[in-house]
């Protein structure tokens, strides 16, 4: 599981614009958007620099990764 700490999401347009993004990378991808603390929980076998980029290419800034 990796968590991103995510700016510029504010709506559910953007959680499936970020959910579109990482599942077209990794169609397996288990994807958790928390809206209210800016956080996307990622369960993937793609690495955190791969789901990072699919976050960037949606139009929003990943401003931390941590693993858990």
């Amino acid at each position: 599981m990796t968590e991103f700490e995510v700016k510029g999401m504010s709506c559910q347009h953007c959680v499936g614009a970020v959910t579109r993004s990482i599942k077209e990378i990794d169609p397996q991808a288990q994807v958790r958007v928390d809206l209210e603390r800016g956080r996307v929980a990622v369960e993937s076998e793609q690495s955190a620099d791969a789901l990072k980029d699919a976050i960037d290419e949606a139009g929003y800034t990943v401003v931390s990764v941590a693993s858990a």
